[in-house]
C-alpha cells in the first residue's frame, strides 16, 4: 500500500507541477501582451520612386486604427512620437473610433494635437461607417482644420512640384456586400482620380484591394485595417486579418507589386480581438526619395 500511495502522490505532484507551469506561462503571455499592446513603436520606411524632385525627402507620418485607444493623458505618448517624426503631413487611414467601445474623446484628443504639428488628412474606415458618432466626429475634426478626404483628391505643392493626394472612405459606407467591394472601389477611384496627371498617393482603409488601386494608376497607397495580422509568428507572418482571413498577405510594412507600392500600418488599437502578440502598435514614418532615373517636373 505504501508503494501505491507513493506512486499516486508522485503522479499528483507531477500534475500539479505541470498545471503550475502552464499557469506561469499563461500569466507571462498575458503580462507580455498587456505591455506590448501599449508599447508604441516608430517604424521608418523609405519609398524610392519617380516623384517630383522637390518632394525628395518629403515625410508622411501614417496613423491607423486607433480604435478609441488612449496612449497617455490626452494622447501624450502617441503625440510625442508623432512630434519626434517631424512630418510634412500626417495621414490617418481610418478606424479612429470603435463600434464596440463608444466615445470619441481619444480620437478628438489625437486630432486636436496633430493639427498643431502638421497638416492632417483623414479617411474613414469600416468602424466609422457603422458608428452613429461619425457624423459629429467628422464635423468636429473639420472644424479643427483636418482635411477629410472621403472620396476626393487634392493637389499637394512643394517647390514648384505637384503630387495628388487622394482618399476613399470604406466600402461599407455604401454596401455591406463584400463581393461588391472591388467594383465599388473601381467606381470610387475613377471618380476621385479620373485621368491621372501627377504622382498619386491614395489614403484608404483596405489593403486587400491593392490590385484595384494599382489598376487605377495609384503610385503609393497608405492603408491599415489588418492590425498587423493580430498575432505575428516568429518569422513575421500575421495570423489573421479582417477581410483577408488566416495568414493574410498584407499586414505591415512596404509592398511592391507591378509598379505599385503600398504601406500598411499595423495600427494602434484592437477591436474584436482584444490583444496583440509579437505585434506592437506603431507610428509609421514614410520618407519619399527621388529615384534619380527619369524625373517628374
Amino acid at each position: 500500500m505504501n508503494g501505491i500511495h507513493a506512486r499516486k502522490y508522485r503522479r499528483r505532484m507531477i500534475v500539479l507541477i505541470v498545471i503550475a507551469a502552464v499557469l506561469v506561462v499563461l500569466a507571462g503571455i498575458c503580462l507580455w501582451g498587456a505591455w506590448e499592446n501599449t508599447a508604441l513603436q516608430l517604424h521608418h520606411i523609405t519609398v524610392e520612386d519617380d516623384i517630383p524632385e522637390s518632394f525628395d525627402g518629403f515625410t508622411f507620418v501614417h496613423i491607423s486604427d486607433l480604435h478609441n485607444t488612449q496612449f497617455g493623458e490626452d494622447q501624450s505618448q502617441l503625440m510625442g512620437l508623432v512630434a519626434e517624426s517631424k512630418a510634412d503631413v500626417i495621414v490617418v487611414t481610418g478606424d479612429v473610433i470603435d463600434k464596440r467601445r463608444p466615445g470619441t474623446k481619444h480620437a478628438l484628443d489625437f486630432f486636436a494635437r496633430a493639427v498643431k504639428l502638421a497638416p492632417v488628412y483623414y479617411v474613414a474606415g469600416n468602424h466609422e461607417a457603422v458608428s452613429a458618432e461619425y457624423p459629429a466626429l467628422r464635423r468636429s475634426v473639420e472644424e479643427m482644420g483636418v482635411h477629410v478626404l472621403d472620396d476626393r483628391s487634392i493637389p499637394l505643392e512643394r517647390g514648384g512640384g505637384v503630387i495628388t493626394l487622394a482618399g476613399v472612405n470604406d466600402p461599407i459606407f455604401t454596401t455591406d456586400e463584400a463581393e461588391r467591394n472591388e467594383a465599388l472601389m473601381r467606381e470610387k477611384l475613377e471618380n476621385v482620380i479620373g485621368e491621372k496627371q501627377n504622382y498619386t498617393v491614395l489614403l484608404t482603409h483596405r489593403p486587400e484591394l491593392f490590385r484595384i488601386y494599382r489598376e487605377a494608376g495609384v503610385d503609393l497607397v497608405f492603408a491599415g485595417h489588418a492590425h498587423g495580422g493580430q498575432f505575428r509568428l516568429p518569422w513575421g507572418q500575421g495570423v489573421i486579418a479582417p477581410n483577408q482571413g488566416l495568414f493574410p498577405k498584407y499586414t505591415q510594412g512596404l509592398y511592391e507589386e507591378e509598379g505599385g507600392k503600398m504601406v500598411v500600418s499595423r495600427g494602434l488599437g484592437n477591436s474584436s480581438i482584444p490583444i496583440r502578440l509579437n505585434n506592437r502598435p506603431e507610428v509609421v514614418v514614410v520618407r519619399l526619395a527621388a529615384s534619380h532615373e527619369e524625373k517628374r517636373v
